[in-house]
């Protein structure tokens, strides 16, 4: 384990019981999105590779313009 993760663990070791399973929760939570947004990458290499591709070659003929961000 990290010391900062220990640190971390250490502050929350100091709050209530309530305040710790809320917080624990909240990491489970944040860890198990984590996890399925990795798996739902993984899952579409495939289609992110075609896009990508797609991308550049639409880039190379010219059929793409650089993004104005005044214009959004």
């Amino acid at each position: 384990m990290t010391k900062q993760l220990e640190s971390a663990f250490a502050e929350a070791s100091k709050l209530s019981e309530t305040e710790q399973d809320l917080l624990a929760s909240r990491l489970l939570a944040e860890l198990a999105a984590e996890d399925g947004f990795d798996r739902a990458i993984a899952a579409s290499s495939d289609k992110l590779d075609l896009l990508a591709t797609q991308a550049l070659d639409e880039h190379r003929a010219g059929l793409t313009e650089e993004l104005d961000p005044d214009r959004l």
